[in-house]
């Protein structure tokens, strides 16, 4: 295994992202995180990048616990060679995490990458930089999420992301790192797979464009009818990882997915997220509470920052691929070591005169340098105080605002509703007996008298015939029975002094 030195932070100002596979660079200046134009020597900017995840060879070895601390890498070493068949001549870049266990033996998920794979993406920066400090394997970018709690760690977690160059599907259970694999179908690849189902080579920059900007859901029946299919295989491909994982790690579920891509969100994915894996999709997009004016940013950029924090609060927390290490310091360095010599044998003679001098004197720049600091935060944090005071109140307005709003509008729905109803739907009875004037005229049958109560009226019948009668109330049952509730009739009777029928009809209308 390569060795890597470890960096002093004492002179870190600023933190540099790289991603090397498409030339995109990142700085955190101050509290702005902003694109950076050119790479410099500098050494107070920290270089931190990552090495994709079809770039490193991964595995899981376990290791007797009776091996001693002192002899852990050599044994890691020997298993990785042995467990990946990695070529005995050649000296790979391997790193390890270990994995809680409580069984007799320690388990080590471990990251290997081939030098020369490194030194053809990496040696160009280096020559710019001279050093890059920290390389992180893509699917350890995550763990910041949880060491920084922007993300819970209960539960399984399955992370989807398309870059330019790959495209990886990881699994993190219980905020630990679980596998992740590569699949073919990074954002070139499916621009490779559109053009073979065309059978043509289409225009990039158009292709591009339509795959951040309308996704699934583009305006051109074409792109749209091919752009499902290919993303059918992707997710297709998806659901057999997942299916082979949760048999291989005995996962009950996969609680949260989340999906992203490189230059923001790919629309329509989260249905397909339903459909092919059962599973609710959630952007990729997390508020990391940092300063950056563009709508989206690269979230393996926001991902590689968050991990450096982490690397210099604790480097034992980040795994580091880098075998570019930044220059030693001065008083690492043989110039360096001489030149303290020499000024140490010379400042023992006057040492002693000088001892409580320096002493009291550094002790007031320190305490005055404690207090400019404690002035500088202090002030900081008023503002933010003042400027959270000053946000609550103004939802709160808000929130009041919505609610009478609401009340109002809530109000004149129901209002508007009935007046409608009341134009629209409401039928005069005086239309309904102008029908049945036509219908009564048809059939021979006359009306002696009409009255009616509310929405129920009742008409004195009277007819030489009454079969004359049965049809009629036959007739209107039929073609009003939209209109009418209820049509009813006692009796049709006959009086003794004449020759006519008589019978009261009674209607009930809707």
């Amino acid at each position: 295994m390569l060795s890597k030195n470890k960096t002093s932070n004492s002179v870190i100002k600023n933190i540099v992202t790289l991603n090397v596979y498409d030339d995109k660079k990142y700085i955190l200046k101050g509290n702005m995180f902003k694109p950076l134009n050119k790479l410099t020597y500098n050494t107070a900017n920290f270089i931190t990048s990552y090495v994709s995840n079809k770039d490193v060879i991964s595995t899981t070895i376990n290791i007797s616990r009776n091996i001693p601390n002192e002899d852990l890498d050599d044994i890691i070493d020997i298993k990785a060679y042995e467990e990946l068949g990695l070529d005995q001549a050649t000296n790979y870049v391997i790193s390890s995490l270990e994995v809680a266990s409580n069984t007799d033996e320690r388990k080590f998920h471990i990251f290997v990458a081939k030098p020369d794979v490194l030194d053809e993406m990496f040696l160009p920066i280096k020559k710019e930089t001279k050093y890059i400090d920290l390389i992180i394997p893509a699917p350890l970018l995550y763990k910041a999420i949880y060491r920084k709690e922007i993300l819970q760690s209960s539960g399984t977690h399955c992370f989807i992301y398309f870059t330019r160059n790959d495209a990886f599907i990881t699994f993190y259970k219980d905020g630990e790192y679980l596998y992740a694999k590569s699949i073919d179908y990074s954002i070139e690849q499916i621009y490779d797979k559109y053009c073979e189902i065309v059978g043509e080579k289409v225009d990039e920059n158009e292709f591009f464009n339509i795959l951040e900007t309308e996704g699934l859901k583009a305006s051109k029946s074409d792109y749209q009818q091919n752009l499902m299919k290919i993303f059918s295989e992707v997710f297709i491909n998806i659901n057999d990882i997942i299916i082979y994982v949760k048999r291989a790690f005995e996962l009950d579920t996969i609680d949260h997915l989340f999906i992203g891509a490189q230059n923001g969100p790919i629309i329509g994915l989260d249905e397909y997220s339903q459909n092919y894996l059962g599973l609710q999709a959630t952007d990729l997009n997390f508020n990391y509470n940092i300063n950056n004016d563009e709508w989206y940013t690269d979230q393996l950029q926001f991902l590689m920052l968050l991990n450096t924090f982490d690397y210099l609060e604790d480097e034992s927390k980040v795994i580091n691929l880098s075998v570019y290490p930044r220059p030693p310091a001065f008083v690492n360095r043989a110039s360096g070591q001489f030149l303290i010599a020499m000024f140490a044998s010379i400042s023992i003679g006057i040492a002693y005169p000088l001892y409580y001098l320096i002493g009291s004197y550094a002790n007031d720049a320190r305490i005055y340098a404690l207090n400019i600091e404690n002035k500088k935060l202090t002030a900081e944090a008023n503002k933010y105080k003042k400027l959270i005071a000053e946000r609550l109140k103004k939802i709160e307005v808000l929130d009041n605002k919505i609610k009478d709003l609401s009340k109002t509008y809530s109000s004149k729905t129901k209002t508007l509703s009935s007046i409608y109803d009341k134009k629209v739907n409401y039928k005069l009875k005086s239309e309904l007996l102008h029908v049945f004037a036509d219908e009564l005229h048809k059939y021979k049958v006359k009306v002696n008298n009409i009255y009616s109560q509310n929405d129920t009226f009742w008409l004195d019948l009277t007819s030489d015939n009454d079969r004359d009668i049965t049809e009629f109330i036959k007739y209107i049952s039929q073609k009003h029975f939209d209109s009418i509730n209820k049509i009813d009739i006692k009796q049709i009777a006959k009086d003794a002094n004449e020759t006519n029928y008589n019978g009261l009809l009674k209607v009930e209308l809707k």
